[in-house]
Protein backbone atom coordinates (compact mmCIF):
# COMPACT_ATOMS: atom_id res chain seq x y z
CA UNK A 1 0.00 0.00 0.00
CA UNK A 2 0.99 3.69 -1.26
CA UNK A 3 -0.40 6.94 -0.05
CA UNK A 4 1.56 9.58 -2.13
CA UNK A 5 -0.20 12.88 -1.33
CA UNK A 6 0.90 16.36 -3.24
CA UNK A 7 0.65 19.90 -2.09
CA UNK A 8 1.64 23.30 -3.77
CA UNK A 9 0.43 26.50 -4.23
CA UNK A 10 -1.86 26.80 -7.36
CA UNK A 11 -0.50 26.16 -10.64
CA UNK A 12 2.19 24.47 -9.22
CA UNK A 13 1.11 21.23 -10.96
CA UNK A 14 -0.42 18.93 -8.82
CA UNK A 15 -3.27 18.16 -11.59
CA UNK A 16 -0.68 17.35 -13.80
CA UNK A 17 1.07 14.61 -11.16
CA UNK A 18 -2.71 13.39 -10.60
CA UNK A 19 -2.70 13.18 -14.43
CA UNK A 20 0.69 11.26 -14.83
CA UNK A 21 -0.80 8.95 -11.49
CA UNK A 22 -4.02 8.25 -13.67
CA UNK A 23 -2.04 7.08 -16.88
CA UNK A 24 0.33 4.81 -14.37
CA UNK A 25 -3.35 3.50 -13.38
CA UNK A 26 -3.42 4.91 -9.76
CA UNK A 27 -6.78 6.37 -8.79
CA UNK A 28 -6.76 9.93 -7.91
CA UNK A 29 -8.57 11.15 -4.83
CA UNK A 30 -8.96 15.43 -5.21
CA UNK A 31 -9.23 17.22 -1.98
CA UNK A 32 -10.20 20.28 -4.25
CA UNK A 33 -13.53 17.89 -5.49
CA UNK A 34 -14.68 17.22 -1.92
CA UNK A 35 -14.97 21.63 -2.00
CA UNK A 36 -16.28 21.51 -5.71
CA UNK A 37 -18.76 19.12 -4.59
CA UNK A 38 -19.93 20.77 -1.33
CA UNK A 39 -19.84 24.10 -3.22
CA UNK A 40 -22.78 22.87 -5.86
CA UNK A 41 -24.53 21.00 -3.16
CA UNK A 42 -24.49 24.80 -1.17
CA UNK A 43 -25.92 25.80 -4.56
CA UNK A 44 -22.72 28.06 -5.08
CA UNK A 45 -20.54 28.57 -8.16
CA UNK A 46 -17.57 26.16 -8.16
CA UNK A 47 -15.37 28.66 -10.11
CA UNK A 48 -15.80 31.75 -7.37
CA UNK A 49 -16.89 30.39 -4.51
CA UNK A 50 -14.22 27.31 -3.68
CA UNK A 51 -12.19 29.30 -1.29
CA UNK A 52 -15.25 30.35 0.36
CA UNK A 53 -16.71 26.70 0.84
CA UNK A 54 -12.92 25.46 1.95
CA UNK A 55 -12.75 28.25 4.83
CA UNK A 56 -16.62 27.61 5.34
CA UNK A 57 -15.78 23.62 5.74
CA UNK A 58 -12.61 24.31 8.04
CA UNK A 59 -14.31 26.90 10.01
CA UNK A 60 -17.68 24.20 10.40
CA UNK A 61 -15.99 21.27 11.27
CA UNK A 62 -12.32 22.22 11.80
CA UNK A 63 -9.31 22.42 10.31
CA UNK A 64 -9.08 18.36 9.09
CA UNK A 65 -12.65 18.62 7.67
CA UNK A 66 -11.62 17.83 4.19
CA UNK A 67 -9.17 15.72 4.82
CA UNK A 68 -11.03 13.54 7.17
CA UNK A 69 -13.48 13.32 4.15
CA UNK A 70 -11.15 12.20 1.77
CA UNK A 71 -9.92 9.13 3.57
CA UNK A 72 -13.08 6.91 2.56
CA UNK A 73 -12.69 7.65 -0.50
CA UNK A 74 -8.97 7.21 -0.25
CA UNK A 75 -9.58 3.81 1.63
CA UNK A 76 -12.30 2.52 -0.92
CA UNK A 77 -9.68 2.95 -3.39
CA UNK A 78 -6.95 0.99 -1.81
CA UNK A 79 -9.48 -1.87 -1.39
CA UNK A 80 -8.54 -2.54 -5.50
CA UNK A 81 -5.54 -0.59 -6.12
CA UNK A 82 -2.00 -0.65 -4.22
CA UNK A 83 -1.38 3.04 -4.75
CA UNK A 84 -3.64 6.23 -4.13
CA UNK A 85 -2.61 9.61 -4.88
CA UNK A 86 -4.27 12.40 -3.01
CA UNK A 87 -3.69 15.83 -4.99
CA UNK A 88 -3.93 19.13 -2.64
CA UNK A 89 -2.99 18.76 0.90
CA UNK A 90 -3.05 22.49 2.01
CA UNK A 91 -2.10 21.93 5.67
CA UNK A 92 0.02 20.26 8.37
CA UNK A 93 -3.31 19.52 10.15
CA UNK A 94 -3.97 18.07 7.00
CA UNK A 95 -0.93 15.86 6.44
CA UNK A 96 -1.77 14.85 10.13
CA UNK A 97 -4.55 13.24 8.87
CA UNK A 98 -2.64 11.03 6.68
CA UNK A 99 0.55 10.53 8.51
CA UNK A 100 -1.92 9.11 11.37
CA UNK A 101 -3.91 6.92 9.49
CA UNK A 102 -1.37 5.55 6.74
CA UNK A 103 2.09 5.70 8.43
CA UNK A 104 4.81 5.39 6.80
CA UNK A 105 2.99 4.11 3.38
CA UNK A 106 1.83 7.83 3.21
CA UNK A 107 4.58 9.70 1.16
CA UNK A 108 4.40 13.77 0.92
CA UNK A 109 5.38 15.36 -2.45
CA UNK A 110 5.66 19.25 -2.42
CA UNK A 111 5.32 20.37 -6.21
CA UNK A 112 6.68 24.34 -6.64
CA UNK A 113 7.35 26.95 -8.90
CA UNK A 114 7.61 30.58 -9.09
CA UNK A 115 4.47 32.96 -9.08
CA UNK A 116 4.74 34.18 -12.79
CA UNK A 117 4.96 31.04 -14.01
CA UNK A 118 1.79 29.93 -11.68
CA UNK A 119 0.01 32.34 -12.92
CA UNK A 120 0.91 31.84 -16.44
CA UNK A 121 -0.19 28.21 -15.97
CA UNK A 122 -3.65 29.21 -14.37
CA UNK A 123 -4.23 31.48 -17.41
CA UNK A 124 -3.95 29.15 -19.51
CA UNK A 125 -5.90 26.71 -17.93
CA UNK A 126 -8.89 28.74 -18.18
CA UNK A 127 -10.89 26.67 -15.43
CA UNK A 128 -11.18 29.20 -12.59
CA UNK A 129 -12.76 32.93 -12.85
CA UNK A 130 -9.70 35.38 -13.06
CA UNK A 131 -10.51 38.71 -10.62
CA UNK A 132 -12.46 40.93 -13.45
CA UNK A 133 -15.37 38.04 -13.30
CA UNK A 134 -15.52 37.97 -9.78
CA UNK A 135 -12.96 35.48 -9.25
CA UNK A 136 -10.02 35.63 -6.55
CA UNK A 137 -6.29 36.66 -8.26
CA UNK A 138 -3.50 34.29 -7.94
CA UNK A 139 -2.39 36.43 -5.00
CA UNK A 140 -4.93 36.64 -2.61
CA UNK A 141 -5.53 32.09 -3.39
CA UNK A 142 -1.46 32.01 -2.14
CA UNK A 143 -2.43 34.04 0.91
CA UNK A 144 -5.75 31.98 1.26
CA UNK A 145 -4.01 28.50 0.59
CA UNK A 146 -0.79 30.09 2.84
CA UNK A 147 -3.82 30.77 5.45
CA UNK A 148 -4.41 27.43 5.64
CA UNK A 149 -1.32 26.37 6.98
CA UNK A 150 0.19 24.89 3.41
CA UNK A 151 3.66 26.23 4.13
CA UNK A 152 4.00 24.13 7.27
CA UNK A 153 2.80 21.18 4.78
CA UNK A 154 5.02 22.08 2.59
CA UNK A 155 7.99 22.21 5.03
CA UNK A 156 7.20 18.65 5.58
CA UNK A 157 7.29 16.72 2.27
CA UNK A 158 9.40 13.97 2.09
CA UNK A 159 10.33 15.35 -1.42
CA UNK A 160 10.63 18.75 -3.06
CA UNK A 161 9.95 18.73 -7.07
CA UNK A 162 10.59 21.80 -8.81
CA UNK A 163 8.34 22.23 -11.82
CA UNK A 164 9.79 25.07 -14.00
CA UNK A 165 11.39 23.56 -17.00
CA UNK A 166 9.65 21.32 -19.28
CA UNK A 167 6.22 19.59 -19.10
CA UNK A 168 7.63 16.24 -20.28
CA UNK A 169 10.22 16.64 -17.78
CA UNK A 170 7.83 17.01 -14.92
CA UNK A 171 5.95 13.98 -16.14
CA UNK A 172 8.80 11.90 -15.74
CA UNK A 173 9.94 13.21 -12.22
CA UNK A 174 6.51 12.49 -11.33
CA UNK A 175 5.92 9.13 -13.15
CA UNK A 176 9.31 7.89 -11.14
CA UNK A 177 7.87 8.66 -8.03
CA UNK A 178 4.58 6.75 -8.92
CA UNK A 179 6.19 3.94 -10.06
CA UNK A 180 8.88 3.17 -7.90
CA UNK A 181 8.98 6.20 -4.80
CA UNK A 182 10.89 8.93 -3.93
CA UNK A 183 13.89 7.00 -2.46
CA UNK A 184 14.45 6.24 -5.79
CA UNK A 185 14.74 9.75 -7.32
CA UNK A 186 18.52 11.55 -7.31
CA UNK A 187 18.57 15.25 -7.81
CA UNK A 188 19.89 16.05 -11.64
CA UNK A 189 20.16 12.08 -12.92
CA UNK A 190 18.30 11.61 -15.90
CA UNK A 191 15.29 14.21 -15.38
CA UNK A 192 15.54 18.15 -16.60
CA UNK A 193 14.43 19.45 -13.41
CA UNK A 194 15.40 19.59 -9.69
CA UNK A 195 14.26 17.76 -6.66
CA UNK A 196 15.41 17.64 -3.51
CA UNK A 197 14.66 15.40 -1.01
Amino acid sequence: MHVIGTVGLPGSGKGEAATVAREEGIPVVTMGDVVRQETTDRGLDPTKDHGKVAQALRDENGPTAIAERSLPMIEDRLENHDAVLVDGLRSGVEVDVFEERFGDAFTLVSIEAPFEVRAERIDARGRDASEADGGEGLAARDERERGFGMDDAMDRADVVVENTRSLEAFHEQIRTIVREGPGDLDAGEGVDGEVRQ
